[in-house]
């Protein structure tokens, strides 16, 4: 072989082996990325189907049943427009009351009801996650402007 077709064979060589890494590093990223809908964008099917989101609001007021083996938890999450069921199984952060801002990462089920397997709250008295604070925000604005 000459010494021009080992450059050109070299470089091919190169050119593979970074376009399969890339491609390895943007799979990675995609199938670890999770995106957040509010009540009202699960509710209109704008979520995936097939693989986690994270779902954000206020926990509707009344909503939270604790099983009977004390850690199922079973609540609604709402935007003041929308409300969804979410069932969770874990132990919940001390903040995560009724009325108050969360976030739930997880899966929609064909019931409609939403499979966390995270659930945040929020960590003081003056902070809501900023997608759910937007979300609800979204919904008032949506729900005065039907009434109008």
């Amino acid at each position: 072989m000459k010494s021009r077709h080992k450059k050109l064979l070299a470089i091919g060589v190169v050119v593979a082996v970074l376009g399969i890494v890339v491609m390895l590093v943007l799979n990675a990223f995609r199938s670890n990325l999770v995106f957040f809908f509010s009540p009202t964008e699960v509710a209109a099917g704008k979520a995936p189907k097939d693989r986690a989101f994270r779902i954000g609001g206020l926990i509707e007021m009344g909503s939270i049943q604790r099983s009977g083996d004390g850690m199922t938890l079973t609540f609604k999450v709402t935007d003041t427009a929308h409300s969804i069921p979410v069932t969770y199984q874990g132990v919940v952060p001390d903040l995560f009351k009724e009325g108050k801002g969360a976030v739930a990462e997880g899966r929609i089920g064909a019931d409609g009801r939403f499979t966390a397997t995270t659930v945040l709250a929020k960590h003081d008295e003056n902070y809501m996650p900023p997608e759910a604070a937007s979300a609800i925000e979204q919904a008032q604005k949506a729900k005065a402007t039907l009434k109008e």
